[in-house]
C-alpha cells in the first residue's frame, strides 16, 4: 500500500535518491525546509518503509567486474516451492545484482555483474546447468552501460505548503 507523500515529501526523496550524502541543511535549502523538519520527514519516510536503505554505487569496473550480464530464465515447473528455491538462489549469489520474477514468455531476469567471461559460465554451470527446475536461459551480454540507476520518479502530489511546524 502507498505512503501518502506531499510535495516536500516527493521532493526530499528526489534530492536524496540523487545524492543521500547531501547535508540536511543543504537539502531543507533545496525544498524550503528547516534542517528539524527535513530529519522529522527523512525519519517518518524510513520508519515507514519508503527509504529502503541508503547505498552507495560502485563502479563495477573499478572493482574488477567490468561485465554486466542480464540472463533471462525459464523453468521448467512453476511449483511454488520450486520457485521459491530458486528465489533464494538467485537472491544469495553476490554476482547478481537485480533479480525479478516476472509474467510473460520468461520467469525471471537477472542482473549480473561478473570479472570475466570465466567466472559466468561457471555461474552457468551452478546456477542453470545443475538446476533441474530449469528449462532454458538466454544470455545478453552488455556492451556499454547507457543508465544504471534504481531511482524512482517521483511528482509531487500536492502544492508546496509549509506544514505546521515545518519551516
Amino acid at each position: 500500500m502507498a505512503t501518502n507523500l506531499d510535495a516536500f515529501d516527493c521532493k526530499l526523496l528526489m534530492e536524496v535518491q540523487r545524492d543521500a550524502q547531501i547535508p540536511q541543511n543543504e537539502l531543507g535549502a533545496r525544498v524550503n525546509l528547516s534542517t528539524a523538519a527535513v530529519n522529522r520527514r527523512l525519519r517518518r519516510l524510513a520508519d515507514e518503509g519508503v527509504i529502503d536503505h541508503y547505498a552507495a554505487i560502485v563502479a563495477p569496473e573499478k572493482v574488477d567486474h567490468p561485465i554486466t550480464i542480464v540472463v533471462t530464465v525459464e523453468v521448467e515447473s512453476e511449483q511454488i516451492d520450486l520457485l521459491d528455491a530458486m528465489k533464494r538462489t538467485f537472491a544469495q549469489c553476490p554476482q547478481i545484482q537485480q533479480c525479478y520474477y516476472v509474467a510473460g514468455e520468461w520467469d525471471f531476469v537477472l542482473i549480473l555483474a561478473v570479472r570475466n567471461m570465466d567466472q559466468y559460465t561457471e555461474l552457468t554451470r551452478q546456477l542453470f546447468f545443475s538446476n533441474n527446475n530449469v528449462k532454458r536461459f538466454k544470455t545478453l551480454v552488455s556492451m556499454s552501460r547507457v543508465k544504471v540507476g534504481l531511482e524512482v520518479p517521483l511528482m509531487p502530489l500536492a502544492p508546496l505548503a509549509l506544514d505546521e511546524g515545518e519551516g
